[in-house]
């Protein structure tokens, strides 16, 4: 989660060297007992889901530019990892080698498979990263979505985006690159996608500032507390559980935290 300066969100710096007492964390309105804590820049498996659908040919160049400077911006520690999709999803890198901390290499990886053509299967896309993100060693799981947000290709659903979602820690930045000709863009899908997953969605207004957006997402992902905690519910129901957290500075100043609206629960297996 993150937290700011509660005067000017959109503005405000991120608010550093709290303590795991100035957290408060409510499950369906239950205080939890917070079990851990850390602020530590700790690394992250991180993966890049870049559209390369025909919509996105003119933004062919800025995006493997943006994408290279994401990777600059991150702990040089961090595994990451890209996808390309279309009507079908293409990993960057080999199975042999599904990782890299090098910005080149990413940037190399990327321009070699990246060709706008087709239709978008996005959904799919996301299941994908989801899944790739499995294989990585570090707990702290995100993706970066790039796209307009528009789907008419996969077979996964976008209730069945969400689902996944919840069920799992990952934490989805969504960057919408939306054509206003393009009939099939979906920028408010990408900002649900983000919401569900207590990460942050971007709608930049112009290609040239998305090396910015993608810059501050990187800043948002060193800038994190994580909290843990085990529930005091012990069903295992696959309800939907709502998460709140509440934060208090030292001095009094109010600050606001962004974390997930909730998970859900797993299943007892019968």
């Amino acid at each position: 989660m993150n937290v700011k300066d509660g005067k000017n969100v959109a503005k405000a710096a991120y608010v550093g060297g709290l303590t795991q007492d100035a957290f408060e964390v409510f499950e369906d309105g239950a205080r939890q007992a917070i079990s851990f804590f850390t602020t530590e820049d700790s690394p992250v498996t991180v993966g890049l889901l870049i559209d390369s659908s025909g919509s996105m040919q003119p933004n062919r160049a800025r995006v493997i530019t943006a994408a290279t400077v994401f990777a600059e911006a991150s702990n040089p520690d961090d595994d990451l990892f890209a996808l390309t999709f279309n009507e079908t999803v293409r990993s960057a890198f080999p199975d042999s080698a599904p990782f890299t901390g090098d910005p080149v290499q990413l940037r190399d990886a990327v321009t070699r498979i990246f060709n706008a053509y087709g239709r978008t299967a996005l959904f799919d896309a996301v299941a994908a990263g989801v899944d790739y993100l499995g294989r990585g060693h570090h707990e702290r799981k995100v993706l970066v979505v790039v796209s307009d947000g528009g789907d008419n290709a996969s077979h996964v659903t976008f209730d069945q985006v969400l689902t996944t979602t919840e069920a799992t820690n990952v934490v989805i930045y969504t960057v919408a690159l939306v054509d206003p000709l393009e009939r099939d863009a979906n920028p408010k899908l990408l900002k649900r996608i983000a919401e569900a997953s207590g990460g942050e969605a971007f709608e930049p207004t112009s290609s040239g500032q998305m090396t910015q957006v993608l810059q501050r997402i990187a800043r948002d992902i060193r800038h994190t507390y994580t909290v843990g905690y085990a529930s005091s519910n012990e069903a295992r129901d696959g309800s939907f559980r709502k998460i709140r957290v509440s934060v208090h500075a030292p001095d009094g100043r109010r600050l606001v935290v962004r974390t997930r609206a909730g998970y859900l629960a797993a299943r007892n297996l019968r």
